[in-house]
């Protein structure tokens, strides 16, 4: 799965950010792998700053996003871009994502996914 984590930081023992739109970074990580790219978050400072990054984030193919806190417009963009969004994160960039891989397995095993 690939996942976009909102971060503090660029290593996968940065922090996930609280704060979807400023937050200075955005990981594309490999969830099998962790293989990840680093992104400069490039709209931290502008106005409408959410729905920019989830614009952003949608046009790069990620199954999954990783935040801390996201506005509803942000959410609404990623959500109709078919993107699932796990939001009230807390921890390292690699804790959320093995426990969003995690999630996800035990929903695929009851049948709910």
């Amino acid at each position: 799965m690939k996942i976009g984590v909102i971060a503090e930081g660029d290593t996968l023992d940065s922090y996930v950010a609280e704060d979807f739109g400023h937050a200075p970074f955005f990981l594309i990580v490999d969830s099998d792998t962790l293989d990840y790219q680093v992104v400069k978050n490039e709209h931290a400072d502008s106005l409408g700053a959410g729905m920019k990054v989830a614009n952003a984030i949608a046009g790069l193919g990620v199954d999954a996003v990783i935040t801390g806190g996201i506005g509803s417009h942000g959410l609404d963009i990623l959500r109709k871009a078919g993107i699932h969004v796990a939001y009230d994160e807390d921890g390292t960039v690699e804790e959320c994502i093995m426990d969003l891989k995690r999630r996800t397995e035990l929903r695929k095993r009851a049948g709910s996914d």
